[in-house]
């Protein structure tokens, strides 16, 4: 070989072939398989006690079945649906339904929670203490033991009453002439309690010195709540409202206990109606159907509330 002549390397020996790469389509789905392993014995049991009874409510609700005196049930499509809105009963439960969850959801609750909420950040500590005490054990009460102590409030014997004999002022039995607006205010005295826990902690998240800014600019007490307040916990009272309004559109025990949905219909709601027709008149199909269609009304509030909540702050 010559100076300045460079050696010619000879080519590398073919390297044997071996397995073929795993493509990164396949590990990428191989880590996310691993990665939804922790949570597939949740995923598994909400199928089987969620997802499952839904769908086989879903397929009753368009049959025919019965609790007694049928052998087998028959495929009807959609005439339970077209019967429902045919039937007075459940338009007229649809109604007290809608009147139910504005007054004692929307209105009552919300209010109500959001003002002792915003009354407890300046009160001393004695009476958020005891206010505290007070609304929430309406709160943890069982459903069933609150409709006894407002069927007692309520009836033409009970406590309202005497308390407006005292003051000389005209009585009346409360659930016979105006049932719906006593229940609804049963479902606001038991439930406030989760509305001012969440109010309360929407309003501590809120900095000290934006409301200090405004009371040195001069702005009154209204005026920081309206222009203030309300917008910084907007997300919160989005929040508050689906989750009361979805607990209020299924209340059963504390009306059942008050007056059975009565007096005749003036007080039945959805969930009663659907039990009435389920386990009373044993329509199992029908009383399905409307189970069905409660739970569309409730899944079309979430989808608002969920829309409002989408807004950014």
């Amino acid at each position: 070989m010559s100076v300045g002549t460079r050696a010619v390397r000879p080519p590398a020996p073919p390297r044997p072939a071996g397995p073929k790469a795993a493509s990164p389509h396949r590990g990428g789905l191989r880590r996310s398989l691993l990665r939804a392993l922790p949570v597939s014995p949740a995923v598994i049991l909400l199928v089987l006690f969620l997802a499952g009874p839904i769908g086989y409510c879903a397929y009753i609700a368009f049959t025919d079945l019965q609790l007694t005196g049928q052998a087998h049930s028959s495929f009807v499509g959609f005439d339970n649906f077209r019967d429902a809105f045919h039937d007075d009963a459940f338009l007229n439960a649809v109604w007290l339904t809608l009147v139910f969850t504005v007054l004692s959801s929307l209105i009552g609750q919300n209010t109500l929670g959001l003002a002792l909420a915003a009354l407890m950040q300046r009160a001393s500590k004695p009476i958020r203490t005891l206010v505290g005490a007070i609304v929430i054990t309406a709160w943890v009460l069982p459903e069933v033991v609150a409709g006894f102590l407002l069927y007692a409030f309520f009836r033409r014997e009970g406590t309202l009453n005497a308390i407006l004999d005292w003051l000389h002022l005209p009585s009346q039995n409360w659930l016979f002439t105006l049932p719906i607006l006593a229940v609804s205010f049963a479902n606001v005295w038991r439930g406030t309690a989760f509305s001012m826990l969440v109010y309360s902690a929407a309003l501590n998240e809120i900095p000290q010195e934006i409301t200090e800014a405004a009371e040195v600019d001069g702005a009154g007490g209204w005026r920081r709540m309206w222009h203030i307040t309300l917008p910084m916990i907007r997300r919160s009272i989005g929040t508050n409202l689906m989750l009361n309004t979805l607990q209020t559109l299924s209340v059963f025990g504390l009306i059942w206990v008050m007056t059975r949905g009565g007096p005749g219909n003036k007080s039945q709601t959805l969930p009663l109606f659907m039990y009435e027709q389920a386990f009373q008149k044993s329509m199992i199909g029908y009383g399905t159907a409307v189970a069905l269609l409660l739970l569309v009304v409730g899944s079309l509030f979430s989808l608002v509330y969920m829309r409002l909540l989408r807004t950014e702050v």
